[in-house]
């Protein structure tokens, strides 16, 4: 089908209209469990798109339960692109995602399709969106041994006190037991003189890549939360701690940024010992609650996101013909009532 065009009212995230892509990109984002991926493959289906995901964890192979990587049958024939893209021994950087995302849109505008990008790793879609400068500063691995050394001496918390010291900014997204996260913000201070969020604030970007709609999808928080629970109950029944006994298994360890996702981390330490499988499962469900909190204060912060109450909608389908609604022109098919 050819490319569908953006009704006058619509424009980029940033609202800045001059020289602007007419190549179109509808982006769904949210926090986990809010039902993105399946209003996204709702959307393709009627807008004639292919998914993009934006999922920092969903680009590991192997990991497929604890990631919510969706089944064939959830992608129902809708190609799905940036899954799968390594191996969990991999390192794998927002600089990458940022190339592995662009290419995967160009292909899918040349075939005549609309790109749906859909995820709730925030700076992987605002790399997308907005091309930031990456990588910021090469990695410097003598510094990042010091700063992780120094986490273990005096704590996390110490770490992240530091880092709030030279950038609040970055401190406010960054959890203080995230340490990766915070030896890089602390690296890229050290290395360039200038705050890691200073690298990624929207009013040093270009303008947006892409004629861009941009949705967000919530729940109230109880709703959200009962959700979340319910998802880690089933990754479980699925197999999850099979999943991450197989991984450990094959030599994955938790020094892996893969190893230590949602859901992985905390059924590792179970397997190490550490914890009954009873609290593993309720740290699970803690950290990902939290994680969709973060989730939530990264996106109210992103320009001219359309936010669609997933449950005064009534649900997935709904949201989908909301935002098809929006999308189409008048004359071109979207979901039926």
């Amino acid at each position: 089908m050819p490319f569908i065009k953006l009704p006058e009212s619509c424009v980029p995230v940033n609202n800045r209209s001059c020289a602007r892509s007419e190549a179109p990109l509808l982006v769904i984002v949210g926090p986990t469990a809010a039902g993105k991926t399946a209003v996204a493959v709702e959307c393709c289906l009627a807008l004639g798109g292919e998914l993009v995901s934006a999922d920092s964890m969903q680009v590991y192979r192997h990991l497929d339960i604890g990631t919510s990587k969706p089944t064939p049958e959830e992608r129902r024939g809708i190609p799905h692109h940036c899954l799968d893209l390594v191996e969990p021994d991999e390192e794998y950087s927002v600089a990458r995602y940022q190339a592995d995302a662009g290419a995967a849109i160009t292909d899918i505008h040349a075939r005549g399709k609309l790109p749906v990008l859909c995820g709730g790793t925030g700076l992987y879609i605002r790399a997308v969106l907005y091309g930031l400068d990456l990588p910021i500063a090469a990695a410097d691995w003598d510094l990042r041994a010091r700063l992780e050394d120094e986490a273990q001496r005096h704590g996390a918390q110490a770490l992240h006190d530091r880092l709030r010291q030279v950038d609040p900014v970055a401190a406010a997204r960054i959890h203080p037991h995230n340490v990766r996260r915070v030896v890089r913000a602390l690296e890229v201070y050290v290395l360039t003189g200038r705050p890691i969020s200073s690298h990624h604030r929207l009013d040093q970007a270009p303008p947006a890549k892409y004629n861009v709609l941009a949705f967000g999808l919530n729940l109230p928080r109880g709703e959200l939360y009962r959700r979340i629970d319910a998802r880690v109950e089933a990754m479980m029944a699925r197999g999850l701690l099979e999943e991450v006994r197989r991984l450990a298994d094959r030599g994955y360890s938790q020094d892996m940024t893969s190893m230590k996702g949602l859901g992985y981390r905390q059924l590792a330490q179970h397997l190490r010992g550490e914890a009954t499988l009873e609290a593993a499962v309720r740290l699970i469900k803690r950290d990902t609650r939290h994680y969709a909190r973060r989730q939530l204060t990264w996106f109210r912060a992103e320009p001219d996101l359309r936010w669609i109450a997933v449950d005064a909608a009534g649900g997935n389908i709904a949201v989908a013909k909301i935002i098809c609604d929006s999308f189409s022109p008048p004359g071109l098919p979207t979901l039926s009532s």
